[in-house]
């Protein structure tokens, strides 16, 4: 795993921890105002061996946890690092990542681990959008090797325990996790964000406030 600080400043009180999908870095929320939030960015989820103690959370007064696509699993490794955390928001994911009802299908999760290559990483990020173009602003720099790798890391949790959300927010035009599949498992658990978007929705949001709301 690795780590990014979009935002780190003394004098910041909140902090925003933000679990990320999967191949991704910062680019896709790059864009979003930080406000008097410290933003730290948690992706690449072939080593799952991650200490949080290099960071000093107990200086916060509001702690926030967001997590996207495959964030909103890797996130509930972590689940003593959470605890006393104010709000936790799941985007366009749930905790059956590889699932036919609540997840991606199987066959495709499997199929893309298998058959990773420059191609079907293009599909993929054309996939998050909907247009089907490729979008600028987001970029996948890192070897396929890795992003292989990390598939199968992912592939190779099991989880003996869930994180309790309190609000899922669902794309209604979600290619990669399939948004019937997300409203299936988030029934009954928590409450939920219908927006208009799709597997990436961070271009209709101008800051990370506007995710909290």
């Amino acid at each position: 795993m690795q780590h990014f600080w979009l935002n780190n400043k003394p004098e910041n009180k909140k902090l925003i921890l933000f679990f990320n999908g999967w191949a991704m870095n910062e680019t896709p929320v790059k864009h979003l105002d930080c406000n008097d939030f410290d933003v730290l960015v948690i992706y690449d989820y072939r080593n799952l061996d991650f200490s949080f103690n290099q960071f000093d959370f107990s200086k916060y007064e509001k702690k926030y946890l967001i997590c996207w696509s495959m964030g909103v699993y890797a996130a509930n490794l972590f689940k003593n690092v959470l605890i006393g955390f104010d709000k936790k928001i799941a985007i366009n994911g749930t905790t059956k990542i590889i699932d036919d009802n609540y997840g991606i299908p199987v066959k495709i999760y499997k199929v893309t681990t298998r058959f990773l290559d420059e191609n079907s990483k293009d599909k993929f990020i054309k996939n998050m959008f909907d247009n089907g173009k490729l979008n600028p602003n987001i970029t996948i720099t890192r070897p396929l090797s890795e992003l292989k790798d990390e598939l199968i890391s992912i592939q190779n949790i099991k989880l003996s325990d869930e994180l309790n959300f309190d609000l899922a927010i669902i794309s209604n035009d979600d290619k990669i996790i399939p948004t019937k599949n997300q409203l299936n498992f988030w029934q009954n658990k928590t409450t939920v964000r219908k927006i208009n978007s799709t597997h990436c929705p961070f271009e209709i949001f101008n800051s990370w406030q506007d995710l909290l709301c």
